[in-house]
C-alpha cells in the first residue's frame, strides 16, 4: 500500500481501475463454466444451455447504450461499482435451491450479469481516456492493449476457475466464494477510486446517446461487423464441429477454447508492438482498414481447406490459432480508436454507444452461429466470416488517417 501510495495519480487510479476490471472478468467466466458444467450434469440439453445465456447477450446492447449515458451523468465510478454490485447479486441468485434453479430464473441471473459485465467494461475503458493527457497517445494505446489484452487471458482463466471451484466446492459454494470475494473488490474500490470520474461537466441530453460523430459512427460500424465475424463461427458452430466431428469430449473442447481466449488476450496486450508502437507510431484508420484485410480472407482459406479434404484437424487448429493471432490485434486498434476518437466530456456515451455496436455484433454472429451452421455447416459460417471482416474493412476507408482526429 505505501508503494502505492508513491505512484503517480494517473498511475494509481489505473492500476485500481484495472484491479476492478481483474476481478470482475475472473469472476465472469467462472460464472460461464459453472452455469454450462453444472445444468450439462442436471440433464439440460446443449440447446436449453445455449437460451440460459441469451439474456447476457441481449442486454449488451441496450446496456452499453445506457450504461454511456448514465456514466456521463452520474460519473464511471458509480457506474463501475453498481456493475460489481449487480455481479454480486446475479451470482447470489444462483444460490437458491436447485429446484428453484428453472430457465427463466438461470436467464435473469444471467441477464443481470450481462448487465454487470456491460457496465464494468464501459466504465473501465472509459476511465482510462481521462487518466492520459491528450498529446500522450503512445502511452493511451499501450495502456488500452493491457487493459483489453488482460481482461480476455483472464476470461480464460476464469474458465479453468470455475470448473476447479466445481470440483471442490459444488456450485453453491462456489457462487458464495466468488460473490464474498467480489463484494471485498467491491468495497475496496469504493473506498479508493476518484469520485465523480468521467462525469461529463454539461448534463448530456438523452437525445445525444445516438449523436455521434463520423468517426465514431464509422468505427462502430466496423465493430460490430467484425464482432459478428468472430462469432458467426466461434460461438456455437466451432464447439459443436469439434464434439461431433472430431469426437473431442466437453473437457478438451471448453479446455482448447479456454486456450485460445488466454493467447487471444496475450496477444492483445502486444498489439503496441506489433503495430509500430517501438517505432514511435500510433495507429490511425489507414491501419484499422489494413489489419482488416489482413484477416478477411483468412475463414474463407479455412473453409477451402476443409472441403479440399486437407487433414481437417491441422487445417481448422491451425487456422483457428492464425485467426485469434490476427483478430487480437484488431480488436486491440480498435479499442484504441474509440478511446482516442472519443470526447474527454461525457467520455462514456461515445464509448457506450460503441460497445453497444460490439454487443451487436456478437448477437448478430451468435444467432447466425446456430442457423447457418444448423441449415448448411461450418464451412458456409466461415464464408459469412470473411464477408463480414470485408464489411468492416470497407468501412474503415471512411476512419481518419491519424488517431487524433475526429
Amino acid at each position: 500500500m505505501h508503494a502505492l501510495s508513491r505512484l503517480a495519480p494517473e498511475v494509481r487510479q489505473y492500476l485500481l481501475v484495472t484491479a476492478n476490471y481483474w476481478a470482475f472478468t475472473l469472476t465472469d467466466g467462472a460464472l460461464r463454466m459453472l452455469v454450462v458444467l453444472h445444468f450439462h450434469s442436471l440433464g439440460y440439453s446443449p440447446l436449453q444451455i445455449a437460451a440460459l445465456f441469451l439474456g447476457y447477450e441481449l442486454f449488451g446492447v441496450v446496456t452499453n447504450l445506457l450504461g454511456g449515458y448514465l456514466g456521463a451523468r452520474l460519473g464511471l465510478n458509480r457506474t463501475m461499482h453498481i456493475g460489481l454490485a449487480l455481479q454480486v447479486l446475479a451470482l447470489l441468485m444462483l444460490t437458491v435451491p436447485t429446484a428453484w434453479l428453472g430457465i427463466a430464473w438461470v436467464m435473469a441471473a444471467q441477464a443481470l450479469s450481462g448487465i454487470a459485465k456491460d457496465l464494468n467494461k464501459m466504465s473501465a475503458k472509459s476511465s482510462i481516456k481521462l487518466l492520459v493527457a491528450d498529446g500522450e497517445q503512445g502511452r493511451l494505446y499501450r495502456w488500452v492493449a493491457l487493459l483489453t489484452g488482460s481482461k480476455n487471458a483472464l476470461k480464460g482463466v476464469g474458465f479453468f476457475l470455475g470448473g476447479a471451484l466445481l470440483a471442490l466446492l459444488g456450485f453453491r459454494g462456489a457462487l458464495l466464494l466468488m460473490a464474498g470475494a467480489l463484494a471485498l473488490i467491491w468495497l475496496g474500490s469504493v473506498l479508493s477510486l476518484e469520485r465523480d470520474l468521467g462525469k461529463a461537466r454539461a448534463k448530456p441530453k438523452f437525445r445525444e446517446l445516438l449523436s455521434k460523430s463520423r468517426a465514431i459512427n464509422s468505427l462502430s460500424a466496423a465493430r460490430l461487423f467484425l464482432f459478428g465475424a468472430r462469432d458467426v463461427w466461434f460461438v456455437v458452430a466451432l464447439p459443436v464441429y469439434l464434439a461431433t466431428t472430431f469426437g473431442w469430449d466437453f473437457w478438451q473442447v471448453g479446455g482448447f477454447l479456454a486456450l485460445w481466449i488466454i493467447g487471444y488476450g496475450l496477444i492483445q496486450s502486444l498489439a503496441p508492438a506489433i503495430t509500430g508502437k517501438r517505432r514511435g507510431q500510433v495507429p490511425d484508420g489507414r491501419a484499422a482498414c489494413a489489419w482488416a484485410l489482413a484477416l478477411a480472407g483468412l475463414p474463407a482459406a479455412i473453409a477451402l481447406g476443409l472441403g479440399a479434404d486437407w487433414p481437417a484437424q491441422t487445417v481448422l487448429i491451425g487456422g483457428l490459432l492464425l485467426f485469434g493471432a490476427l483478430f487480437a490485434v484488431n480488436s486491440s486498434l480498435h479499442s484504441y480508436l474509440i478511446v482516442s476518437y472519443a470526447r474527454e466530456d461525457g467520455v462514456s456515451l461515445d464509448v457506450g454507444f460503441y460497445y453497444m455496436s460490439n454487443a451487436l455484433g456478437r448477437l448478430l454472429g451468435t444467432l447466425l452461429s446456430g442457423w447457418v451452421y444448423q441449415a448448411h455447416g461450418l464451412p458456409a459460417c466461415l464464408w459469412v466470416s470473411s464477408a463480414f471482416v470485408l464489411l468492416a474493412a470497407l468501412i474503415s476507408l471512411a476512419l481518419p488517417r491519424h488517431a487524433t482526429d475526429g
